[in-house]
């Protein structure tokens, strides 16, 4: 062999090698085939990662759903790994991903997902699991009352569509709400509307900026007031651009973001910043923590948060001497059309990762459908403002008996809690959500900063014009890379761009080519030379 040949030969050796060692799910996963039967002869363990913040309330619900399914399935062990942050099993689960060390179930979101599939084979496809005669949804194998797939709210599964197919199942669904302290509005001078507007909050909040002779709010006779404040910045661009049919991203994936209707909603954060009637729970902290406390008279959070909301929330993260006693009223977000009422749908979703053993894969499957069961879907929901996602749990007499007592008590049966979960419940054909392609996360994000950023701006008395629109737009384009997301698509399928480890891959063969070609050259010189 000679020197030329060895030379390109480890090059592409050495190419290969980085390809395979580095590439998502590289540890030769094939495609999940289903088995024929489970073999219950056996013994599996399954990591399941799931959030539940500080709520115990949720850990009780997964540890007695494992004690119970253990029962039924007594070998499969269930290990529940605790997270308090989504964000925090995201990062975890992508630096698992090359090592083939990922949890066999993890609830997630669907944004999320859509970046672990651009590994090879690293998430289950489970259209196949749902339409399994024996382990699918209703199938004749399964050891317990699961609901059948006609029974999982079409809306909620439609979610966990990804390139034409489902990557995951609803665990729980939520919106946001508007909470508000009805004694306040009241005490301004205001009625509350039936459907909120944006108008009808700016309007209120800025009269709540009235001040007494005593340098005090006149609403609230404290030196703090911050009549209007947003949880979710990522929400609130996102909803406020639906509202006004404007664009924010394609189902491809191009980014649609940087618009007329941006720049006017960024205007208008900019202008009750300014005056100290609008803030964000980045900036000033979280908005129930100022309801509470009579400091805020409208606060936009996930239902999920109903809990910490009101003069007798369950859950709250100031001393009990700090509540203001006051009436809470619960609403959809603000809207701009009140006869085209739009409002973003989310939470949590389960998805499998892919294991070299289809039995584990299985394994996984029965445990993530067991979750879907009333007996779980029904306590689950009862800890927050979540609903059910299948019609089974939201039909049964246990959930309807539930919501029928709202108001009996400031626990189970908390009045604001119940009010936000029957938001959704009235609201579901209202509800939309976001396209989904591996990179729509980082665009969830840079829809939220671009707020973040303006009402952080006016704090510190810069100028919002065009020249400072057009450097947020360069700002949030680096920061995020969002001028990196663009896909290509046949039918929904996202193609994406090449991996890093592929761009490696193809940069060491172009370089053993150019030192062949330079080798080459170098020879036919030397040759022509030897010739004159």
């Amino acid at each position: 062999m000679t020197a030329l040949k060895r030379l390109s030969l480890i090059l592409v050796l050495l190419a290969a090698c980085f390809a395979l060692s580095g590439c998502h799910g590289s540890k030769g996963l094939e495609p999940f085939e289903m088995p024929e039967e489970f073999d219950e002869s056996r013994q599996y363990e399954i990591t399941f990662w799931a959030k539940n913040d500080t709520n115990k309330l949720q850990t009780k619900v997964y540890e007695q759903a494992i004690e119970d399914f253990e029962r039924l399935y007594p070998n499969i062990s269930v290990k529940h790994i605790r997270y308090n942050d989504y964000s925090v099993i995201y990062n975890d689960v992508i630096t698992n991903i090359p090592t083939n060390t990922t949890p066999n179930v993890c609830i997630t979101y669907p944004d999320h997902i859509a970046t672990y599939r651009t590994g090879t084979n690293v998430v289950v496809p489970l259209d196949g699991l749902f339409d399994d005669e024996k382990y699918g949804f209703g199938g004749s194998e399964i050891k317990f009352d699961g609901p059948k797939k006609d029974e999982v709210i079409p809306q909620f599964l439609d979610e966990c569509i990804l390139g034409g197919e489902h990557y995951a199942i609803p665990f729980m669904r939520s919106t946001e709400a508007c909470y508000v302290n009805k004694t306040m509005v009241e005490a301004l001078g205001y009625t509350l509307p039936d459907v909120l507007t944006w108008d009808f909050i700016w309007e209120v909040s800025e009269a709540a900026m009235k001040k007494s002779p005593d340098g005090t709010f006149a609403l609230n006779g404290q030196n703090v007031m911050i009549p209007f404040i947003y949880k979710s910045t990522d929400n609130m661009m996102i909803q406020m651009l639906r509202q006004k049919n404007a664009g924010y991203s394609t189902d491809g994936g191009d980014i649609l973001i940087f618009n007329d209707v941006t720049e006017q909603i960024l205007s208008t954060v900019a202008e009750h910043t300014s005056s100290g009637a609008f803030s964000t729970f980045k900036i000033s902290s979280y908005p129930g923590n100022f309801l509470n406390a009579g400091q805020c008279v409208f606060a936009v959070d996930s239902t999920a948060g109903a809990t910490w909301m009101g003069s007798h929330a369950p859950l709250a993260d100031i001393h009990k001497e700090n509540f203001v006693q006051f009436e809470t009223a619960v609403f959809p977000v603000p809207q701009f059309d009140t006869e085209n009422m739009q409002m973003i749908s989310q939470g949590p979703s389960v998805c499998i990762f892919n294991k070299s053993d289809p039995q584990e894969v299985l394994a996984s499957w029965l445990f993530a459908q067991y979750l879907l069961t009333n007996d779980v879907q029904i306590a689950y929901s009862q800890t927050e403002g979540y609903v059910p996602v299948t019609s089974k749990a939201q039909n049964s007499a246990e959930y309807t008996d539930y919501l029928s007592r709202e108001g009996e008590d400031y626990d189970t049966y908390y009045d604001v809690k119940i009010k936000a979960s029957k938001i959704l419940l009235e609201h579901v054909g209202e509800t939309f959500v976001t396209p989904v392609f591996n990179g729509s996360a980082s665009l969830r994000s840079a829809a939220g900063q671009m707020i973040e950023n303006v009402a952080k701006s006016v704090r510190r008395h810069e100028t919002i014009d065009d020249a400072y629109f057009e450097k947020l737009k360069k700002d949030i384009t680096s920061l995020y890379r969002l001028d990196s997301l663009s896909v290509e698509t046949v039918g929904r399928k996202e193609l994406g761009k090449l991996p890093t480890t592929s761009k490696i891959l193809l940069a060491s063969l172009l370089t053993a080519w150019a030192i062949m070609a330079l080798f080459l050259a170098k020879k036919l010189i030397k040759k022509r030379r030897r010739g004159k």
